[in-house]
């Protein structure tokens, strides 16, 4: 619309200050579009490497350098001040390396990992009673070595208070779990709030053992094993439902289905199949050697299901000198001294779980029984230690043979161990509340295979 002026000059009036404000929006988003282009060309790295001065790109030794190391100190001052903190809660019965893969993968993802730890009672009601009390799952964890913080007496389902006071009490930052899904009684699910939140992450889950497939091993064990005998006939029986039932007869004569000879599991005992990686063993490794000069000390054992009394002894190891050796001895010499179906945990599975705790350093997978001259010289041994509690007695002193060039050089050393816990005492508390027992794997049974059932490719961190 135009008029004059009364000048005879001309006006050009829009009909309302809503149309020019329209104009005004229409022209800034046509130049914005290839002005953002623009900017986007320009930015990309293959732009910048190809227009830039080889002086003003990133190379050591100029102002590229020192750029990035300003900025790179700045976020570590302030992530020191403002550590990012992770959460992971769980039971942590009968812990092995899975417990600890997934502890070292939550700790990954920020600076301080704080483990909620679930009571007895909490675990009682919602699972079965649990194989360790309170006292003994908290030492286990708490020798974790990526482990920061234990929250004590954590709740076993999350609610949303719960999860609040995770993140304004306790000043976390993620909670973690892992990709097999963990429903409330009601069917929802339980970090519904945290993801709402923007506040969780998820790990990928351990394969190859649970602390259902460990309870199932143990009772395979004492199945053929001498050293549990007077239970023998009890535990024979199916410890879990299924859809075939094998017979006493069949189990005590071998008859439920053999490989080689060697007795099948019932056909409903999920017994896995760890697939150990070289990467495996250098993600749960330190890969420091021993300083020059350093006091090394060596421990050696099967550490088989890996519990308090080991971490105490090589706790008390450990304080001994500044590098601690543990020596795994293999499948078949355990075997051999402690009878079928033993060691619960392979070789592999055993070395994690070791490596997994902080008062050690490194340790030999396969040590040969007797500690020879050449063992020490190889890895300048200063210390041979042993505990007091052992799995077979006066066989693994430090009395025995197999410890006669150490305590010739005078450089062997008995260690009162603090708790005379042993694998054996774990397998018998299995034994003593078998039928609760059973009920919980039936029920554990059931959400492994729906797992597996809906699995999908997670990337490890």
């Amino acid at each position: 619309m135009s008029s004059t002026d009364g000048r005879g000059g001309r006006l050009i009036i829009f009909a309302s200050p809503e149309a020019r404000k329209d104009a005004l929006w229409w022209a800034l988003a046509a130049l914005s579009v290839p002005v953002a282009g623009a900017a986007v060309w320009w930015l990309s790295e293959n732009t910048i490497n190809r227009l830039a001065p080889r002086e003003y790109q990133y190379r050591p030794g100029t102002v590229s350098e020192y750029i990035s190391e300003l900025f790179a100190k700045h976020a570590k001052r302030r992530r020191r001040t403002k550590p990012l903190r992770v959460y992971l809660d769980g039971c942590f019965d009968v812990m092995h390396y899975g417990h600890a893969n997934a502890l070292r993968q939550a700790r990954m993802l920020g600076d301080q990992l704080v483990v909620g730890l679930i009571s007895d009672d909490e675990i009682r009601a919602a699972k079965g009673p649990p194989v360790m009390n309170y006292a003994e799952r908290k030492s286990l964890v708490g020798s974790v070595k990526w482990v920061d913080e234990v929250i004590d007496d954590a709740p076993y389902l999350l609610s949303e208070d719960f999860l609040h006071e995770l993140f304004t009490k306790h000043k976390i930052d993620y909670v973690v779990h892992g990709d097999d899904p963990c429903l409330l009684p009601d069917g929802t699910d339980a970090y519904a709030y945290a993801k709402q939140q923007g506040r969780f992450k998820m790990i990928k889950r351990t394969e190859g053992v649970s602390s259902t497939d460990i309870v199932g091993r143990m009772l395979m064990c004492t199945r053929d094993n001498a050293r549990f005998r007077e239970e023998r006939r009890e535990l024979t029986k199916q410890f879990s439902s299924g859809e075939r039932r094998v017979s006493l007869e069949e189990l005590e004569n071998g008859d439920g289905g053999s490989v080689a000879g060697s007795p099948r599991p019932p056909a409903h005992t999920i017994i896995s199949r760890f697939m150990p990686t070289s990467r495996r063993i250098v993600q749960f490794s330190d890969g420091v050697p021993a300083p020059p000069g350093a006091r090394i000390v060596y421990i050696d054992g099967g550490f088989d299901l890996f519990h308090p009394g080991h971490v105490e002894i090589l706790k008390l190891a450990r304080a001994q000198g500044d590098f601690l050796l543990v020596g795994l001895h293999t499948d078949d010499d355990i075997m051999e001294r402690r009878g079928a179906h033993l060691p619960i945990m392979d070789l592999h599975e055993r070395a994690l779980s070791v490596l997994a705790c902080c008062y050690v350093n490194e340790v030999i997978i396969g040590a040969p029984l007797e500690v020879t001259e050449d063992l020490l010289t190889t890895f300048n041994i200063s210390l041979v230690v042993r505990g007091t509690v052992s799995e077979t007695g006066a066989a693994d002193n430090a009395d025995h043979p197999r410890y006669m060039v150490p305590k010739q050089r005078d450089i062997m050393r008995t260690l009162r161990s603090p708790r005379d816990i042993t694998t054996a005492t774990i397998i018998h508390r299995i034994v003593s509340n078998r039928a609760a027992y059973e009920a919980r794997n039936a029920k554990k049974n059931k959400s492994e295979a729906a797992y597996y059932q809906s699995k999908q490719h997670v990337t490890e961190m």
